[in-house]
């Protein structure tokens, strides 16, 4: 059965668990990250969220991912290869929750400079410049996840044309103060 689309208040926490877990990572991987970051929306203050910390790794090769995978399931992360038939510059893993209160955290390991890892740190620091933007999407967000509870897929492709038109913009905006 598939899992529901679960929106949840924003969690004052998650900066705090996503550092945590931020150090694990750094302690078994370290030497190969060039970049690493909070993304999603748990990483944006206020926002409502699926109850899952994204973690952004930025290499400085993809290559490097084979020597990072088995390090990470040493941290209970699950590699999820078949992603890579939709994203096929990104490595995936996801972490399920212990039962014993801890979170899921889904990891995108990807080339640094890449455009995915450039989509999404943008998005990420647009929503923290504009608040009122922010909540616009996340009024967005709970109307899907209450419409489409059941079908996580529509869900994601119901909030493409909103994170487009941010990614659109800014890039205008970029093109215009060059």
């Amino acid at each position: 059965m598939p899992e529901k689309v679960r929106i949840v208040v924003y969690n004052p926490n998650w900066p705090e668990v996503y550092k945590l877990e931020r150090d694990k990572i750094k302690e078994k991987i370290g030497e190969y990250i060039a970049s690493i970051d909070h993304i999603g929306s748990t990483a944006v203050e206020g926002l409502v969220a699926k109850p899952i910390v994204d973690i952004l790794i930025g290499l400085n090769s993809l290559d490097d991912a084979q020597f990072c995978i088995p390090k990470l399931e040493e941290l209970n992360y699950e590699y999820v290869p078949e992603f890579e038939d939709v994203l096929p510059d990104r490595r995936y893993f996801r972490k399920p929750p212990t039962g014993q209160g801890s979170r899921d955290f889904h990891v995108h390991m990807v080339e640094i400079k890449t455009y995915f890892w450039k989509r999404q740190l943008i998005l990420r620091d647009y929503l923290r410049k504009f608040p009122e933007v922010a909540n616009e999407y996340g009024e967005l967000k709970l109307r899907l996840a209450s419409e489409l509870q059941d079908n996580r897929e529509a869900y994601t492709e119901g909030k493409t044309d909103f994170i487009m038109s941010i990614l659109e913009k800014v890039e205008k905006e970029t093109e215009n103060n060059q």
